[in-house]
């Protein structure tokens, strides 16, 4: 990379929907497709205002909890997984589920089951109150601890003090992560690590990226919405990394005139929830104000993708058990979907 003063755009070759958000809206859109509106949706499918916008146009309603969805009717869980305890409140409320979890969280939750019945104590590398966090703890609440920074790490007490393991929530940063763990290596000696790396590959794809363009980007925008962890990671990473400035937007209408000032080269990336119009949309706005020559980074190459819930498969007879009550429902730490490479 180098310096110019050529107006430019540095967009990332990393970026935008990633294997598990798409695989979870997908979900929606066949579910509507396939049993009609509505589809109940437990959460933000994904954390992504317009993505969410766009299917409650097409007769998704979202709530916050499973007990807002009327008997008889379907509820999608989200990308980011829920606990076990979620799973049997939809089948006492006789509700028909799918499960939209990104099979990378399975992954971590399947994690947290086996070591749970192990006898480890579980360290949970993550932000609490975070949708996927609540859902992994939920599968041994008794065993897992949570660590949500380096400074926490130097204060936990891990459940169970002779056997402890770490784990992370998948969308955090990877430098951050690394430190944290490393932190609690120091006061846990014998600590395991996960038996692979738990953060998922498009978050540290899109964090590399953005590691790539920064040093050179007097501004670097990053689409997402602010309850977006990893697009928020991705404004944390370029400021470290030498972004003269950096901001997290929903949509082009945020970006305002005045960050232009004094600006030659542009960043431009996007959370792992975002589709492709929101940053074509940018690149717009930014053309008409002379920013008309785009550059992709690309530092690698995604081939990633995972098949649809299951559950799809079934007719909304055969969801319901053939009799109207939902049938038993398969939870997420036992239901990764089909990863195809």
């Amino acid at each position: 990379m180098f310096r110019t003063n050529a107006r430019r755009v540095l967009l990332a070759g990393s970026r935008g929907f990633c294997a598990g958000v798409d695989r979870a809206v997908a979900a929606v859109e066949k579910a509507l497709e396939q049993y009609g509106a509505p589809i109940y949706v437990r959460k933000q499918i994904v954390h992504n205002r317009h993505v969410v916008q766009s299917l409650e146009e097409r007769g998704a309603v979202f709530v916050d909890e499973t007990e807002e969805v009327p008997p008889g009717e379907i509820v999608v869980f989200s990308a980011h997984g829920v606990a076990p305890s979620v799973h049997d409140e939809a089948k006492r409320s006789g509700l028909a589920t799918i499960d939209a979890t990104c099979p990378l969280v399975t992954k971590v939750h399947k994690e947290a089951v086996r070591f749970a019945r192990e006898g480890f104590g579980i360290l949970l590398v993550g932000h609490e109150g975070h949708e996927e966090v609540v859902g992994i703890i939920g599968e041994a609440p008794e065993r897992i601890s949570l660590v949500d920074n380096v400074l926490d790490a130097t204060t936990v007490r891990a459940r169970v003090e002779e056997k402890v393991v770490w784990l992370s929530q998948t969308t955090l940063s990877v430098d951050e992560t690394m430190a944290t763990a490393g932190r609690l290596k120091e006061r846990f000696p014998d600590l395991i690590s996960p038996p692979s790396d738990d953060i998922c590959y498009a978050t540290q794809n899109r964090q590399n990226a953005v590691k790539e363009i920064a040093p050179d980007s007097d501004l670097l925008i990053v689409v997402g919405s602010g309850n977006s962890s990893n697009a928020v990671r991705l404004v944390e990473v370029a400021r470290e990394y030498g972004a003269r400035s950096a901001c997290l937007i929903d949509s082009a209408g945020e970006i305002e005139e005045d960050w232009l000032e004094g600006v030659v080269t542009i960043g431009l990336t996007s959370g792992a929830s975002v589709p492709q119009i929101l940053v074509d949309d940018v690149l717009v706005w930014l053309a008409e104000r002379g920013w008309n020559d785009v550059q992709t980074v690309k530092t690698t190459t995604e081939t990633q993708s995972f098949g649809l819930p299951r559950e799809l498969a079934r007719t909304r007879e055969e969801l319901f058990g053939g009799s109207g009550a939902a049938e038993s429902v398969v939870p997420a730490s036992d239901d990764a979907g089909e990863a195809i490479s």
